[in-house]
């Protein structure tokens, strides 16, 4: 029987790309004794797939590796649940022939650990730390459609989108931030058809709980004891989290007076605060003065200091946390932390230079690592939409119809602007 991928071409209606899916599922299950339905979450998980453009015989790109890889684990928040992780699943893992996986909210793998049999048949697929598993990458599979969909999901045999990947069986269930809710990644069990059964998605969905249940006992991470926490990429309006929880939305001049004083906690007289938030030069001493003022009374009267202006305490940041990984050579941790521009709207030449200057590193960055689910993040995010390099590095290495048609309009509009 022909193979139903072979006939359709690259950009083939992903209907039909489900159609001829189902088709080899029901090809695969038929030499069995039953043949199953498929069920509705694959289904729809297989339509996402073949909407991204998929390959049934793609590989897994590693993107984290060694230096990078232990950067960007260090600063996860589901490494400090690894000892639960390891205690409530490393010896059914091991006895059972299996994998214990977790990965992040973009279905990056962070660690995978078990039998040493089967971690050496998974590195075959690519099955590794640092690898990306995403649906979007690798299309249906258990920790990448538990993230895509943010619930748990079993993925059995021939469901897998990926050939390679149909032996194989697995059970993942997404761990939320316990305080805020946000999707920090997901944890999973993979291994062969022994895995095949209800109890194996109800016992990862246990473990996720417990793992949100130990987050919520465990302190702040240690930057945040020892000071602020200053959220202000991709916000005109800067968040302020104190060491005790509380959250504090500061105005736009409050916000860039915290950036500058962060970045300098040497100090700052009032000429260069003039000098660094006003383009204006008639802009008095007076005015700032009442601005730190105003600052003042928010932050409380032992935060900020004068003679010159500082902060008693360090204030860590999302900005700094992209330069740091920036700076180590952690690329794709650095563009997981970045959120969009250093407050966008403003209009204070510092604040303007630095925001200029991250974006322009984190691109230069992207471009030379020519990752494609870098690129697209990029691109597709409303920072990067017309970004005429970001799209030509990503045609590049992803030449799909509808990537070529967005460079072909950013190059007929730029071009035309320009001339």
């Amino acid at each position: 029987m022909t193979d139903p991928w072979v006939a359709l071409e690259p950009g083939a209606d992903p209907s039909e790309r489900v159609r001829a899916l189902r088709r080899a599922h029901e090809r695969f299950t038929a030499a069995g004794t039953v043949a199953r339905p498929v069920r509705p979450v694959v289904a729809a998980s297989w339509r996402r797939s073949a909407g991204a453009h998929v390959n049934p015989d793609a590989s897994a790109s590693v993107e984290l590796t060694d230096g990078d890889l232990g950067a960007y684990r260090a600063e996860h928040p589901l490494t400090r649940v690894m000892p639960l992780f390891r205690e409530l699943m490393g010896t059914f893992a091991t006895d059972g022939e299996h994998l214990l996986a977790v990965c992040d909210a973009q279905g990056r793998l962070l660690y995978v650990e078990g039998h040493a049999g089967t971690r050496q048949r998974a590195g075959r697929m690519n099955f590794v730390p640092g690898a990306r598993w995403s649906e979007s990458a690798m299309g249906t599979n258990a920790p990448g459609t538990a993230v895509a969909v943010d619930r748990p999901v079993q993925v059995f045999a021939a469901e897998h989108f990926i050939r390679k990947v149909q032996p194989w069986t697995c059970a993942a269930a997404p761990v939320h931030d316990p305080r805020s809710g946000r999707l920090l990644g997901a944890v999973d069990i993979t291994g062969g058809d022994g895995l095949a059964h209800p109890h194996s998605l109800a016992f990862v969905q246990a473990v996720a709980r417990a793992a949100e249940s130990q987050l919520a006992l465990l302190a702040p991470p240690s930057a945040t004891d020892q000071g602020l926490r200053l959220n202000v990429l991709g916000r005109d309006e800067a968040l302020l989290l104190t060491p005790s929880g509380h959250k504090i939305r500061l105005s736009r001049r409050h916000s860039e007076l915290l950036v500058l004083l962060a970045r300098h906690p040497e100090g700052l007289t009032g000429d260069e605060l003039l000098c660094f938030l006003y383009e204006d030069e008639s802009v008095t001493p007076v005015t700032l003065r009442a601005e730190l003022a105003r600052l003042r009374r928010v932050l409380g009267p032992d935060v900020l200091r004068s003679r010159p202006y500082r902060l008693a305490s360090p204030v860590d940041s999302d900005l700094a946390t992209v330069e740091r990984r920036l700076a180590s050579g952690a690329v794709t941790a650095a563009a997981s932390a970045y959120t969009g521009p250093l407050l966008p709207a403003s209009l204070a030449p510092a604040v303007a230079r630095v925001r200029r200057r991250l974006a322009d590193e984190l691109r230069a960055a992207l471009v030379a690592r020519r990752d494609p689910d870098l690129l697209a993040d990029w691109a597709h995010a409303p920072w990067g939409e017309e970004d005429l390099d970001v799209w030509r590095a990503l045609a590049a290495v992803r030449p799909t119809p509808p990537v070529l048609a967005r460079l072909a309009a950013l190059d007929g509009e730029q071009g035309y602007a320009a001339t």
